[in-house]
């Protein structure tokens, strides 16, 4: 007798999807180059500078060599104290090497009224101009020709401080040019922290409820 043929169940009509796999920059499995590794989440990608954002500007050598420079905050007594301990010190090392050159003091003059300047606080910068001519008659009494005797003394620093006015004067005007940048970089950047702190109270509102949009919720899987 022949038996019937059985014929195979067939498959349900309604499959579960099968969603396509990932990429492995998607999966975070793998890195793209050594396989994958399990250490790693996501895909690096380097930000070139063609794109969108700018190459720093070079910095030149001497605002470098500036910027090395130790930048202490003298008060106004400091400054007035330390032109004229270094002047003093100069004119010392002045007169032991130079034998007294007014030139060589004169230089070392400028020098250290612009380091005075460039040290002394923000809330003392007016105190540097007025510091810096106490300091160079401080330290032009090694270097003045003075007789012995007190007088002798007194009158060689007020025919130095005659005859070579020009230097005191030029030292006197660096530290006011140097001060009065430093002002005017202090005020602009006040004013621009202003301007930021008026645009973050009244600047850009926050996002209306209409305009936020909401992930997507995942679609049900029917059996």
């Amino acid at each position: 007798m022949d038996q019937p043929s059985r014929t195979p169940p067939r498959a349900p009509q309604n499959r579960t999807r099968r969603t396509p796999p990932l990429p492995p920059q998607a999966q975070g499995g793998s890195d793209g180059r050594n396989g994958p590794s399990g250490s790693r989440s996501g895909t690096v990608y380097r930000a070139s500078g063609k794109g969108g954002g700018k190459a720093p500007r070079p910095v030149p050598p001497l605002v470098l060599a500036l910027r090395r420079f130790p930048d202490p905050r003298l008060t106004g007594l400091g400054s007035g104290l330390f032109c004229a301990a270094a002047m003093f010190a100069l004119a010392c090392l002045d007169a032991l090497l130079f034998g007294g050159s007014i030139v060589v003091y004169g230089v070392l003059f400028l020098l250290v009224s612009a380091l005075t300047a460039m040290w002394v606080r923000r809330a003392d910068l007016v105190a540097a101009p007025v510091a810096v001519p106490i300091g160079f008659a401080v330290g032009i009494l090694p270097v003045a020709d003075g007789s012995g005797g007190f007088g002798g003394q007194v009158m060689g620093l007020v025919t130095a401080l005659a005859m070579h006015a020009g230097w005191l004067y030029g030292g006197t005007l660096v530290a006011g040019l140097v001060v009065t940048v430093r002002g005017i970089r202090h005020m602009a950047r006040r004013a621009a922290r202003r301007r930021a702190l008026a645009q973050a109270r009244a600047g850009s509102p926050g996002t209306p409820a209409q305009q936020v949009t909401s992930a997507p919720r995942p679609r049900r899987r029917t059996a």
